[in-house]
């Protein structure tokens, strides 16, 4: 896992490199037939990736932007009316046969279709009209690592080619360094709160809340902790009874709309004596600070702090007694209906 997850800025490198024309020419089509609303599809770490790609594509791009459940087609039989929208399928491994049927379903019912898929020669990859290859190599580790980066990668370049923003082909064309230098960035001062604790919050605001699935979800499976995710505002809304001296929190944050309701959030949090370590520009006063490199796009930066989690959730694993690379129960390829 920690072997994978270091290979990320590079495999980012190469893909970006690759998947240049692809992506102008995906982006010039998306601007010449602009779909009505963008339909995402994914399980598990690619799930995360999807999150992202709603926030992305929403504020950049204005579209709504919502999970298609992969179950409606292969269980229940339903065929979702997705006539002049875009569907976009994110998978490792492009075998999970409810996102085929749904794949399948979409593009017969007027979807333009597009597969973000690790393995090339995937039945899911042949099953859309696109396939943006993530070229992130061969994942060994049951957790997915690389590819999860390389999937986000993925989504920034395309949305940032049919955007046209150049602050975002700027922050998409200096990533690979930024991973690099998040790769290389300690944050072992939260080991000792992540480790000891039975249960935390991950919490984020726009795209950092996909950040934090990832995180939490990684902490569920690889250290056997008992991780939920939650939006800052959510948080908010009933869950933030159970924090306390035995629940932390590890709060992201980005410079962006969203960094004074999570200043907000850290403070209230402290202020209750509640444990919180911080990555970015939220961190206070009492707080554990979590190096986060200055300047990063504000979608950049969520990619970058799971860059220095993958690391930190590797040791973790260990110093608990277990293997990170084969967590129990789990198998490498979900081939769900």
């Amino acid at each position: 896992m920690l072997a994978e997850a270091l290979e990320a800025p590079a495999a980012v490198a190469r893909q970006l490199a690759a998947n240049a024309p692809l992506c102008r020419a995906i982006g010039e089509r998306l601007r010449a037939e602009p779909p009505r609303f963008v339909a995402t599809s994914a399980r598990g770490s690619s799930d995360t990736a999807a999150s992202f790609a709603k926030y992305l594509i929403e504020i950049r791009l204005g579209l709504a932007t919502a999970s298609l459940g992969p179950s409606i087609c292969s269980v229940y039989g339903v065929r979702p009316k997705l006539a002049d929208a875009l569907f976009l399928a994110v998978s490792q491994s492009g075998r999970s046969p409810d996102l085929l049927s749904l794949a399948a379903a979409a593009r017969a019912g007027g979807a333009a279709t597009l597969a973000l898929v690790n393995e090339a020669q995937s039945p899911l990859a042949a099953a859309c009209e696109w396939h943006l290859p993530l070229l992130a190599g061969p994942e060994r580790s049951v957790a997915a690592t690389k590819s999860w980066i390389a999937s986000l990668a993925a989504i920034l370049q395309l949305v940032a080619c049919w955007s046209e923003d150049g602050a975002l082909l700027a922050a998409t064309s200096r990533l690979p360094d930024d991973l690099a230098a998040a790769a290389a960035a300690d944050w072992s001062e939260a080991a000792g709160l992540l480790d000891q604790s039975g249960d935390l919050f991950v919490v984020g605001r726009g795209p950092g809340y996909a950040a934090a699935q990832e995180i939490a979800l990684k902490l569920k499976e690889t250290a056997g902790l008992h991780a939920e995710a939650y939006s800052a505002a959510e948080l908010m809304h009933g869950p933030m009874t159970l924090a306390g001296r035995n629940f932390p929190v590890l709060a992201l944050s980005q410079e962006d709309a969203a960094l004074p309701g999570m200043v907000e959030l850290v403070e209230l949090l402290l202020a209750r004596q509640v444990p919180v370590a911080v990555v970015g520009p939220a961190a206070r006063k009492g707080s554990i600070a979590l190096p986060l490199a200055a300047g990063l796009h504000s979608f950049a930066a969520p990619i970058a702090m799971v860059q220095s989690f993958y690391p930190l959730v590797e040791r973790i694993a260990r110093e608990r007694g277990r293997d990170p690379d084969r967590p129990p129960h789990l198998s490498k390829v979900t081939e769900t209906t």
